[in-house]
């Protein structure tokens, strides 16, 4: 069974793969938290020209809130980048923390190879290429209507 995500955006939707043996956990827990319209509302609150696209705070729901960029689900999730063969690619889902096993809702897609993150910060997806048009058009402060997880044979 394999894991796909779909993000509905502002500047569009964009959608792949999730690595559910890989990351295990990250992705059951990005699962959880998307299938529970965790993400619905929340904002790309750091977007930084060929590095990355960053989301996931649910502070950003307020985006003047000053505290955006600090926020989560109230839980920590450890990193799982022992043994995880993905690098940081374009277009590569990855975990955003503030220290190892510090991650919880925060993620970032790569706007390019981004190998100084490789083996710390825990890839686990991919978007499909033809995503990465909207990914790259994704401005500071654009929305995320939702993010879904499904499985497909």
């Amino acid at each position: 069974m394999t894991k796909r995500f779909v993000f509905d955006t502002a500047r569009g939707t964009f959608e792949g793969e999730l690595f559910a043996v890989e990351a295990a956990g990250t992705v059951a827990n990005f699962e959880k938290l998307a299938n529970s319209n965790f993400y619905d509302g929340t904002r790309f609150h750091r977007v930084i020209a060929n590095f990355v696209a960053q989301g996931g705070d649910p502070l950003s729901k307020d985006p003047n809130n000053p505290r955006v960029g600090t926020g989560g689900p109230g839980y920590k999730i450890k990193c799982e980048t022992s043994g995880n063969p993905h690098k940081h690619q374009p277009g590569s889902l990855s975990m955003a923390h503030a220290g190892k096993d510090t991650g919880g809702s925060q993620f970032f897609v790569a706007h390019g190879a981004l190998p100084h993150l490789d083996n710390v910060h825990t890839v686990f997806g991919k978007v499909d290429a033809p995503g990465m048009k909207t990914v790259l058009a994704i401005k500071q402060g654009d929305l995320i209507n939702s993010v879904r997880v499904t499985d497909v044979a």
